[in-house]
């Protein structure tokens, strides 16, 4: 529809359920928390409490999650309601929602996908005085996890954004713009629908494609996640 390059990242839908959750005290003030997909992938996060913490706590803790949420997806209502659990003291509640960001960290620590379409299409666009900054892209294009940084610089925007030509931290590319939306749920961004082109693209038509991609695909993850 842009005749430009479209890129989406996404998250590894297929293997997002918790297998197992350790829950260690390392400090008095210190919790470790690990959480182990079905994948094989391992997310780490250390949590800091301002007193400290009582290891029968962290005990239970380890106990309930493993009882409640193995098997569950990553980001589940079901899993969501493990933590929201209101026969729980709020002594409890408080403590695991402490711990609920590691959970948060193990959906956005797996490998993304990258998706790329578009790449025949694009060179039409591109001037003769351009076409240094296409040979770039194409070798970007072949470095996965330069590209997939490229667009994770602005996935913790709510809005569509553009980025133009030196806002690319890349010198090579100052002939080149990317207009992007982030995706995902209510309350956390899971990817990134963009386009890149050449500066003079139509960035009225190339925000409005990639706002209405977004879009689409934050019903089909609200779909995947929520069920």
């Amino acid at each position: 529809m842009t005749h430009l390059l479209a890129l989406v990242s996404a998250p590894p839908l297929q293997a997002t359920a918790v297998r197992r959750v350790e829950v260690i005290l390392l400090q008095p003030h210190v919790v470790l928390v690990v959480v182990i997909t079905d994948s094989g992938g391992v997310t780490k996060r250390l949590i800091n409490f301002g007193e400290s913490v009582d290891p029968g706590l962290v005990e239970w803790a380890g106990e309930y999650l493993n009882e409640q949420v193995s098997g569950l997806q990553l980001g589940a209502r079901l899993l969501r309601a493990r933590f929201e659990n209101l026969d729980l003291s709020v002594r409890e509640q408080a403590f695991l929602a402490a711990l609920r960001p590691a959970f948060a960290d193990a959906i956005e620590g797996g490998d993304q996908a990258l998706f790329v379409g578009g790449t025949a299409g694009v060179l039409d666009e591109f001037r003769a005085e351009d076409l240094d900054g296409y040979r770039r892209l194409l070798e970007v294009l072949e470095q996965r996890a330069a590209l997939l940084g490229l667009m994770r610089a602005s996935l913790g925007s709510k809005r569509p954004f553009v980025r133009v030509g030196s806002e690319l931290d890349d010198p090579d590319l100052a002939r080149v713009s990317l207009v992007g939306a982030p995706y995902g749920l209510q309350h956390r961004n899971l990817g990134t629908v963009s386009l890149l082109g050449p500066l003079r693209m139509d960035y009225v038509k190339a925000v409005d494609a990639v706002r209405s991609a977004a879009r689409e695909l934050s019903r089909f993850v609200e779909k995947v996640y929520e069920d």
